[in-house]
């Protein structure tokens, strides 16, 4: 993932409308077991409908897929069911010009910055492939883009949607208990998440009497921030040192002195 450059939620304009047309609708209910996204849908900040290609077949066997011309295994999710699906779905969510986003390998991996610009959106038609796909058709005349979890495959488009929308739910406002919660994320500011601590201040021996680090309590709110942010320097160095570019003198002198501290604890 790359980062977004921005933090916080997104701007006002409405509850977040999105359509899932997808062949496991029950999967959704994952939405509702509890959590962030259970809160801000019984506050009405998000809604998600599911539209299953199955109801919007014409023959008696209700068939959404077949095989693939050329040959090959597997099979392909057919053009009209789904496109009906994906034409019913853009008039329930409303709105002139809904965006449609194919969830699917093909397409560029998801990062905060997109999921920002899609929460940005407020009307969404998320659309799950299955089996080998979806007929290339239905891409070139229904989907606006095509957006990926990573470079992997999943069975089929529905953990994307869950996970994609979940990161968006996170950035509505009045979504989270805290209103800073979402600035301080991983990736919204550039840089992974810093260390977090709760009680007890020290561990059992048992687990190696692991401490919290002493300036987490000494109540002094500047050096809290600076820590924090070399934290979140030093591990982003570590772990991910793609995400590292363009940090100001400010932000290099703080790594620095990161490097220097790892190095010598060895």
């Amino acid at each position: 993932m790359t980062p977004d450059e921005g933090a916080g939620t997104v701007s006002g304009g409405g509850p977040l409308n999105i359509a899932v047309v997808t062949l496991f609708p029950a999967m959704l209910d994952a939405l509702r077991v509890g959590g962030v996204a259970a809160r801000a849908s019984e506050r009405g900040l998000f809604t998600v409908t599911a539209y299953n290609p199955r109801d919007f077949t014409s023959d008696r066997h209700r068939t959404v897929d077949d095989r693939p011309y050329g040959g090959g295994p597997g099979m392909v999710m057919m053009f009209e069911p789904t496109f009906r699906a994906i034409e019913a779905a853009r008039a329930g969510v409303g709105g002139s010009s809904p965006l449609t986003v194919l969830l699917s390998p093909q397409g560029r991996a998801l990062d905060q910055c997109a999921v920002r610009r899609l929460a940005d959106c407020r009307r969404l038609v998320l659309v799950c492939g299955r089996y080998e796909g979806v007929d290339e058709r239905l891409v070139e005349a229904a989907a606006d883009e095509e957006i990926s979890l990573g470079d992997f495959v999943l069975s089929g488009g529905e953990p994307a949607a869950l996970a994609l929308i979940d990161a968006m739910v996170r950035l509505l406002p009045g979504a989270l208990g805290h209103q800073d919660s979402a600035a301080e994320d991983s990736f919204a500011e550039g840089l992974l998440d810093w260390p977090h601590y709760t009680r007890p201040e020290r561990l059992a021996p048992e687990h190696g009497g692991r401490a919290v680090p002493p300036v987490l309590l000494g109540g002094n709110h500047g050096a809290v921030r600076r820590w924090r942010e070399k934290q979140a320097l030093g591990r982003t160095w570590l772990r991910r040192p793609d995400l590292l570019r363009g940090l100001d003198t400010g932000r290099e002198a703080l790594l620095a002195e990161f490097i220097a501290e790892h190095r010598a604890d060895g």
